[in-house]
């Protein structure tokens, strides 16, 4: 399933939109495609010329269910193979209204289960039965929306205990699920990436006094970094703008 009716706001530099890194007639699955980045990916490789087929993947799009492995696993037989550019643009910051901790004496263990449930367990599951359906032969990208408040060496100033530990393993899951790809498709990237702080529903309460981005600029910059990694460069933690960031 398409979003042939979202149509991308033109990149910031006006030149035309292309993965140039992957073959011609790609086929790209994007994991969230409702959400407000994930929409914004799917407007922007709609415009790509260089795109085969868009597979638009979410709960309110066709019942998708990322803390589901059944729901997943039948999902990967329909969708089949292969699969040039995996995104899950999956995250979940507050639970049931419940915004995240500025203190450890607010941890609440069922909010903290179900952080790491659509953070952390969910996109393991993703990654579980999708990753093997990259392509062997040709050059693929997974990428796994993570946040730099995920980063154990970048953490200054504590709180959002649970959504930055839910983050934090997904980082690890990334890393890993890397290692194990690298030894059955060598030319795959598998990445986990800071969108930025992105004008969207999850982040507006807290995103003031940081530099936002609309969601269209938030995909391109994506979009573009991804583009930028070199043939089996693999295992990272990258920010929007291509930067590392640290584990």
């Amino acid at each position: 399933m398409t979003l042939s009716d979202n149509k991308a706001e033109s990149p910031i530099d006006g030149s035309p939109f292309s993965l140039g890194s992957l073959r011609q007639g790609y086929r790209a699955v994007v994991i969230g495609a409702s959400g407000g980045i994930g929409s914004a990916l799917c407007a922007h490789l709609e415009s790509d010329p260089r795109i085969g087929e868009l597979v638009a993947i979410s709960r309110t799009i066709d019942g998708f269910d990322v803390t589901n492995e059944r729901v997943i696993a039948e999902k990967v037989v329909e969708i089949g193979e292969p699969v040039d550019l995996l995104i899950c643009a999956t995250g979940m910051l507050t639970v049931d209204g419940t915004p995240p901790e500025k203190s450890i004496r607010h941890i609440d263990p069922a909010v903290m289960a179900a952080q790491f449930m659509t953070n952390a367990i969910g996109p393991a599951l993703v990654a579980k039965h999708f990753l093997p359906r990259l392509s062997r032969q040709d050059r693929t990208i997974a990428a796994f929306l993570s946040a730099r408040v995920g980063s154990i060496a970048d953490n200054r100033i504590g709180g959002w205990i649970s959504y930055r530990s839910a983050k934090a393993a997904l980082n690890q899951i990334v890393r890993t699920a890397s290692i194990e790809m690298a030894r059955t498709h060598p030319t795959a990237s598998v990445v986990a990436i800071h969108p930025g702080t992105v004008e969207t529903k999850l982040s507006a309460p807290y995103s003031r006094g940081h530099k936002t981005v609309t969601a269209v600029t938030a995909a391109s910059n994506i979009l573009r970094t991804l583009d930028n990694l070199q043939t089996g460069e693999t295992g990272s933690f990258v920010a929007y703008d291509g930067s590392p960031i640290e584990w």
